[in-house]
C-alpha cells in the first residue's frame, strides 16, 4: 500500500497529463514526476538508506516538495515534515529525535549562517545543482516502487504536547489512504481538471491534501510567492482554473477582505476558487457568514488532529448553505458531523459517554488514527485507550450528530492556524535571569483567532521590559510562538496544590485587571 503507487499509476496511464505547476507554469507531467521520484529513490538507496529510514523535509512551499515527498516514499522511507517557521534549534531537536539520516532544506527556510543539522549524513539544498542531479533519471529502467505494508509509517509528524517537547506522531500508509479516500465522500469531489494550490504550509494539512488530488490525477500548484497572497491567488485561479485549497480561518478572512476591497462578489470568487476547506482553528460564526455572503458557497469546514490527520468531522458545503434550517446558526458554530471513516464519542473522565448536549472529551476511532507516538510509550498509552484516541478537546454532540467544540483540556493556543503550546514558551522565558515565574495563555484575537499573552513575575523588585523578553524568546523559538503581549504581575494565581490557575488569568484579561502591562511585542 505504498502511497507512491498513485503517482506511478498515472505516469503509466496518462504520462503527458500536467501534474506540477509553479504558478501558471507547468514544471512536470505525471511521467516526469514519477521519473524524478524514482531517480531520487534510486540515489537514496544507493547512498545506503533503507526502507523505514527517516528523511527530514524542512522547506517552505516549493515546486519540488511533492517530488521529494514521493521520492522518499518510492524507496520506502519515512518523511519527517517540519514547519519551515521553526527555529533551527527546534529543527535540530526533531531531526535528532527522529533519528533522521538525510534532510532536504530550502534556502529561505534555513537562514544563511544558521547552524547546520548536526548528526545527519547529508543536508541537501533543494535549489542546488546537487538536487537537480538527484532528480535526474538514469537511462536504465525505472526503479519499482518499494513494497510497504499498510501499517508501515509514512509520515512522522511532530506535534507539541503539554510536556513542552514535541511528540512524533506515527502516521501510516493506511492512515493517509483513509484520509485521501474519505476526502471524496466527506469534503469534495475531485477530477483530473481540478487544481489544488498550496498557500498554507505543505508540512501540515495543506500538503496532505495532495493525496486525494493525486488519486484523482489532478494538478498541483505552488504559488510563485511560496505562500499566501490574496491578490496572487485570485489572479492565479483566473489563469489556471478555479483552485481548491486548505486554509486557516486567518487566510479565509484575508481572502474575504481582499474581495471586499476590490469590489469582488460570488461570481468573481467562483472564477478563482472551487473549494476552500477551512480548519485548524476556531472560525467565528460571523466570519463564515460574511465569507459566504462575499464569496459564495465555496467553503467546507473540517476538524481533525495531527493524530488523526484531517479526519474527524466535516461541516459540508450543503450545511453551510442551508440558511433556512432551524438549527442553522448552531450548526455554523459547530465543526460538523463525523467523517465517514471514523466514529466519534464524547466521554467523561472514566470513558463513559455523556448525554447528548453535555460537554466531555472528544474521542475518535477509525483507520485514520495514528499508530503511536514515536518512542513515547507512556504518551501513547495515555492517548490511545481501548481503540479510541483521546483528543484533549472538549465538546458536545447534538441530537443530529453535530459536534461543537467548547474548550481544550490541553492548553493549546491556535494562532493563525499554527499550534502554540504554552509550556514551550514558558520554559524559554524561565531561562531569562530576571524571570521568576511565568504563565502563558491565549487571548481572543479577531484576526488570528488567538494571540499569546505571557504573565511574568520578576525576580526581586525588577521592572521587566517587553523588548528584552521578546529578544530572549526569539533567540530560542520560532517568531510565531512569541508572546504578542507581556504582563508583569506580583504573583500567579494558584490552587491549594500549587497549580497555576490559567482560567483566572484569562478572566483577568477580560476584566483588564492584569497587572503592569509591558505592552505589545515589537513587530
Amino acid at each position: 500500500m505504498n502511497l507512491a503507487h498513485d503517482v506511478a499509476r498515472w505516469a503509466l496511464s496518462h504520462p503527458e497529463r500536467p501534474a506540477l505547476f509553479e504558478g501558471a507554469r507547468p514544471t512536470a507531467t505525471y511521467a516526469q514526476w514519477a521519473a524524478r521520484a524514482a531517480a531520487l529513490a534510486q540515489h537514496l538507496l544507493g547512498a545506503g538508506l533503507y526502507p523505514g529510514d527517516r528523511v527530514v523535509l524542512f522547506m517552505r512551499n516549493h515546486p519540488r516538495y511533492l517530488e521529494i515527498l514521493f521520492g522518499v516514499w518510492w524507496m520506502g522511507g519515512v518523511v519527517v515534515p517540519v514547519n519551515a517557521k521553526l527555529h533551527p534549534k527546534e529543527l535540530q531537536w526533531i531531526a535528532h529525535n527522529a533519528g533522521a539520516r538525510w534532510a532536504f532544506v530550502s534556502r529561505d527556510a534555513l537562514p544563511e549562517g544558521a547552524p547546520a543539522l548536526a548528526g545527519l549524513e547529508r543536508v541537501v539544498d533543494v535549489d542546488s545543482p546537487e538536487m537537480a542531479s538527484l532528480l535526474a533519471a538514469e537511462p536504465q529502467a525505472s526503479l519499482p516502487v518499494a513494497a510497504r505494508a499498510p501499517d508501515d509509517t509514512a509520515w512522522l509528524f511532530y506535534t507539541s504536547g503539554t510536556t513542552g517537547r514535541p511528540k512524533g506522531v506515527m502516521i501510516t500508509h493506511r492512515n493517509l489512504r483513509t484520509m485521501a479516500l474519505g476526502y471524496f465522500v466527506d469534503v469534495d469531489t475531485v477530477g483530473a481538471s481540478d487544481a489544488i494550490v498550496y498557500a498554507a504550509p505543505m508540512s501540515h494539512g495543506a500538503g496532505l491534501y495532495a493525496l486525494p488530488h493525486v488519486l484523482a490525477g489532478a494538478r498541483h500548484v505552488v504559488p510563485p510567492s511560496g505562500g499566501f497572497d490574496a491578490a496572487e491567488l485570485f489572479e492565479l485561479g483566473r489563469q489556471v482554473g478555479p483552485l481548491s485549497l486548505f486554509a486557516a480561518p486567518t487566510i479565509v478572512k484575508r481572502l474575504v477582505d481582499h474581495a471586499e476591497a476590490q469590489g469582488l462578489g460570488p461570481a468573481d470568487a467562483a472564477r478563482s476558487f472551487k473549494t476552500i476547506v477551512y480548519g485548524g482553528a476556531p472560525m467565528y460564526a460571523a466570519d463564515i457568514q460574511r465569507a459566504l455572503k462575499v464569496m459564495g458557497p465555496r467553503f467546507v469546514q473540517i476538524y481533525g488532529q495531527g493524530e488523526s490527520p484531517m479526519v474527524g468531522t466535516a461541516l459540508s458545503r450543503a450545511d453551510l448553505a442551508d440558511q433556512g434550517h432551524p438549527q442553522y446558526l448552531a450548526r455554523l458554530a459547530s465543526v460538523g458531523r463525523p467523517q465517514s471513516s471514523v466514529r466519534i464519542r464524547v466521554a467523561d473522565e472514566a470513558g463513559q459517554d455523556v448525554p447528548t448536549g453535555e460537554v466531555g472529551e472528544v474521542l475518535i476511532a477509525g483507520d485514520s488514527v495514528m499508530a503511536a507516538y514515536w518512542q513515547a510509550p507512556e504518551a501513547t498509552a495515555a492517548a490511545l485507550r481501548e481503540g479510541w484516541l483521546w483528543t484533549g478537546d472538549m465538546g458536545c454532540l447534538d441530537a443530529s450528530g453535530y459536534l461543537t467544540l467548547k474548550d481544550r483540556s490541553k492548553d493549546l493556543i491556535i494562532s493563525g492556524g499554527s499550534n502554540i503550546y504554552p509550556r514551550e514558551v514558558e520554559e524559554v522565558l524561565l531561562l531569562h535571569p530576571d524571570v521568576a515565574e511565568v504563565a502563558v495563555v491565549g487571548a481572543p484575537d479577531p484576526e488570528w483567532g488567538e494571540s499569546v499573552v505571557a504573565f511574568v513575575v520578576a525576580r526581586g523588585a525588577l521592572a521587566l521590559e517587553a523588548t528584552a523578553l521578546d529578544a530572549h524568546v526569539v533567540a530560542h523559538l520560532a517568531r510565531f510562538k512569541r508572546p504578542k503581549r507581556y504582563v508583569q504581575v506580583e504573583g500567579l494565581p494558584k490552587n491549594n496544590y500549587g497549580k497555576v490557575l490559567k482560567t483566572a488569568l484569562r478572566e483577568r484579561l477580560q476584566a483588564n485587571a492584569s497587572g503592569t502591562d509591558l505592552g505589545q511585542s515589537p513587530p
